[in-house]
Parts: structure tokens; C-alpha cells; sequence
């Protein structure tokens, strides 16, 4: 099942539901107004949602015709966005760029932090730059909606609470990052809005390729028109979904409508490229001794995707480019 939320008439727009292919969709019902509303009430109203989505697949029920720049995030804006990082190559890349040690329990305590929830981005809104000084990055994530999690969750039980997965465009201020991490309290001012795919889609839609707690496709990245990576998200995601929940939740419950993500999507090997600019500055700095690629800037573009093993794209477009404020 495909979901995804149109803007208005509130802040937290309406549900629809999408066809497989992207093109059309139909208004959830009238009582589950909000992608919000269909997760705290998931057990109830999910199979009345599958339903639809069956009827309007087949052809039973009028489809209106999709434009995605009408779309919010499928969370418009979420109780909790929590962000991992749960691919080891990323993370030696990335603290080595600004001349840091990754912590000594790399492989065995996942990174976590805690980002802003209550503006969020749609698949095609612009990234506004406010100071090219900032130094601003894309990072091509997975994420994971989950429903109520319970303080304790272990992770032979976190696939009960994974409702939907969607894309997101974890948007980073690279400069800004240094000085705030070096007062030992983490980020904040480096994490503006993040930006989400169109749409969010059941577990079931993505096949075999979700397994383990993690989603086995490439991920694609197209940095101003040309393919800048296509990892696979699969094998070298060192900590799983279930992982990443069961380490959340070591101290405290979680609600429905809470947004986990795992972190850049980064392969070892070269030829998969970069889901964000932090690791090809790198590569380049080993490479030939200094970075050459710049941050971006106004007129830069950035779309991110997935695609099935049918090769249907899964969670549709996240295209966006930087402008001036």
C-alpha cells in the first residue's frame, strides 16, 4: 500500500491513497483525515486502507490524476524525527573529513540524534540558502513511520511497530557542524529542515528486498542532472531498523508517528558513488590531498529515489533545488 498526504486544508494535510504506479490517487475516508490519525489508529483502519488501495489498483473506484508538487511529506510535520547512522563507512568518512576519531563503539552502540519535526519538507520544495558559508550538504537516507513502541522493545520484536518507509533528503550545514559537536551537545543549528519522499509505503510493496531490518535496493542520488551514487542499502547498513529501535528505546516509549532514518546510505566500494558531498570531499582529500568539489549552492539540484526490483520507482521523487532566501 502507497500513502501520501496533499497539502491543507490544516498543517498536517490530508491522507490519500496512491496507485502502485504513482499516477493517481484516491482520498482516504472521511474519518481518517491525516496520515497521523491513520497511525494512531493504525489496527483498526489499515485494512479498510488496503482495501481501497485494492479497489482503486483494479480499476473499481476513479482515480484523480497525481501532481507531486501538490504533495507534503507523508508526515507533514511528526511527533519525533530520530536519525541514525547505521553505515560504518559513512561515519570514518565523514569524522575524518573534519579530523575526528570515530568513538571506539563504532560497530557495537549506534549514533543517534534528534531533528526538528515540526517543519518539514515536501518531495519538491526548494532548499532555501541563507549563507553559502554554511557549507550545504544532501544526505540520501531510508526511513522507517513506526506506530506506539514501547520503552524496552527488543529487536526480535521491532518489526511489529514498522508501519510505513519512506525517502528523505537529511539536509546538513557542514561548517556549522565542527563547532557545535566540539561543545560535546550535538547538532542543531547544522540540521535544517529535512525533506521526505512523496510517498510512504507499507513493508509488503517493497517485496523480498525488505528483510533482516533492512531495505536490499540501490539508492539513487542525482546531484545537478548526473548520477552521483547508487549505493546498495542492503549489505553494509551495519545497524538494522530493529537495531536502531531496539537502541532507542533503551530509556524511553516512543508514539506513532515518530520518523526513524538510517543515515547516509554509504558503500566501501567507490564505484557505487556518494549519497552527500561530505564523503566525495573526502575521497577526493585521500585521493589527491585536498577537496575540490564545492557545497552546494543556488541552482544546484538534487533528486533522490529508489526503485523496486521490478524496476518500478517505489517512493517517488524527492527533487529539490537551492535557491537564495
Amino acid at each position: 500500500m502507497k500513502l501520501a498526504s496533499l497539502r491543507g486544508p490544516g498543517r498536517d494535510g490530508t491522507l490519500i491513497v496512491v496507485r502502485r504506479d504513482g499516477a493517481v490517487f484516491t482520498p482516504a475516508p472521511s474519518d481518517i483525515p491525516t496520515m497521523q490519525a491513520a497511525l494512531d489508529r493504525w489496527d483498526e483502519v489499515e485494512g479498510r486502507l488496503r482495501d481501497l488501495a485494492a479497489r482503486l489498483e483494479r480499476g473499481e473506484i476513479p482515480g484523480e490524476p497525481l501532481d507531486p508538487t501538490k504533495l507534503a511529506p507523508p508526515l507533514p510535520r511528526a511527533y519525533e524525527w530520530v536519525d541514525g547512522s547505521a553505515y560504518i563507512n559513512h561515519i570514518v568518512l565523514v569524522r575524518k573529513a573534519r579530523g575526528a576519531e570515530p568513538p571506539e563503539t563504532l560497530r557495537t552502540d549506534p549514533l543517534v540524534y534528534q531533528g526538528g519535526s515540526s517543519v518539514l519538507l515536501g518531495p519538491r520544495e526548494d532548499i532555501v540558502l541563507h549563507d553559502a558559508r554554511w557549507g550545504l550538504d544532501f544526505e540520501a537516507e531510508i526511513c522507517v513511520i513506526l506506530g506506539d513502541v514501547p520503552l524496552g522493545t527488543k529487536k526480535e520484536d521491532a518489526h511489529r511497530h514498522v508501519r510505513l518507509l519512506c525517502l528523505a533528503n537529511d539536509v546538513t550545514l557542514r561548517n556549522i557542524v565542527p563547532a557545535e559537536l566540539a561543545k560535546g551537545f550535538g547538532f542543531f543549528q547544522s540540521k535544517p529542515a529535512t525533506a521526505f519522499s512523496p510517498f510512504a509505503v507499507t513493508p509488503d510493496e517493497l517485496g523480498g528486498a525488505f528483510r533482516d531490518g533492512r531495505v536490499h535496493l540501490r539508492l539513487f542520488s542525482t546531484y545537478n542532472g548526473a548520477l552521483i551514487g547508487d549505493p546498495e542499502a542492503g549489505p553494509e547498513m551495519h545497524f538494522s531498523f530493529f537495531d536502531l529501535v531496539e537502541h532507542i528505546t533503551k530509556t524511553r516509549a516512543f508514539g506513532a508517528g515518530t520518523i526513524l532514518g538510517s543515515g547516509t546510505v554509504s558503500n566501501v566500494d567507490r564505484a557505487r558513488g556518494v549519497s552527500c558531498l561530505a564523503e566525495r570531499r573526502m575521497i577526493e582529500t585521500i585521493e589527491e590531498g585536498a577537496p575540490k568539489t564545492p557545497f552546494m549552492k543556488p541552482g544546484d539540484t538534487i533528486a533522490i529515489e529508489m526503485r523496486g526490483e521490478d524496476g518500478q520507482d517505489i517512493f517517488g521523487r524527492i527533487e529539490q533545488k537551492v535557491v537564495s532566501p
